[in-house]
């Protein structure tokens, strides 16, 4: 099983990590990982690994056996040996502004509070899906609300609960199809605020700003019907 560094610090950008597997298809199982696997909607990292005498960039990152965080190699190429320490290092850009999109569809669930049915990070973008029979009229006033929000510089912060305490407070699940993993021990919520200051708390694995003013400006996008009462709306980056 792989060490998910990332979950306890979004911001490493370097790691040291111990080479302790490969899997069939060519992929590189370590036992400490800040590469993101793709789950939720959040496309897995890319980077490299750099080790004595060799190098590799990786593609993107998914998810394994037994809680393996697997990283697969852009091109075929010499894979380091298993017990090899190998220096990981993140496309930092990249990573970092999917932390921003993240964190704003968070904040976008807040001034829609609606069930959320599904959703997508990328680099630039993002949408929800939210189970709701008429589209909000105004995509000028979502914008401003969501930008003064993101204004207000609030904490983002992680913690973790039991999951007999998630069954009882059920609200705090937002997701209608994706829900939290069981059997792994405390489930991670995600905190937008603090006190009497905050605004939002989910269970979430994905990586996230520290602070709302990370993220920049934002602007709604379009707003499609997808079904009789679902629809998706999209959140871009005004900087991208």
């Amino acid at each position: 099983m792989t060490e998910p560094l990332f979950l306890h610090d979004s911001y490493l950008r370097e790691a040291t990590g111990r080479v302790t597997g490969h899997t069939l298809e060519g992929g590189i199982v370590l036992d400490a990982s800040i590469f993101y696997a793709t789950s939720g909607g959040q496309p897995g990292d890319a980077g490299r690994l750099v080790w004595d005498g060799g190098g590799i960039d990786i593609g993107t990152t998914v998810k394994g056996q037994g809680g393996d965080i697997v990283l697969v190699p852009a091109e075929p190429a010499r894979l380091p040996e298993i017990g090899t320490y190998v220096k990981q290092s993140l496309v930092w850009d990249r990573r970092h502004r999917m932390m921003r999109v993240h964190t704003a569809l968070h904040l976008l669930s807040v001034i829609i509070p609606r069930p959320v049915t599904g959703g997508q990070i990328a680099a630039d973008k993002g949408r929800l899906d939210f189970d709701m029979e008429n589209a909000p009229e105004d995509k000028d006033a979502l914008t401003g609300l969501l930008n003064d929000m993101i204004a207000r510089d609030l904490a983002v912060t992680a913690e973790w609960i039991p999951e007999a305490v998630l069954d009882q407070q059920p609200e705090l699940i937002k997701t209608m199809t994706v829900k939290p993993p069981r059997g792994q021990g405390p489930i991670r919520l995600i905190r937008i605020g603090e006190g009497d200051a905050a605004v939002d708390l989910q269970p979430c694995g994905g990586t996230h700003v520290g602070w709302t003013s990370e993220i920049g400006r934002v602007r709604i996008g379009k707003i499609e019907k997808k079904g009789r009462q679902n629809r998706r709306v999209y959140l871009h980056l005004e900087d991208a």
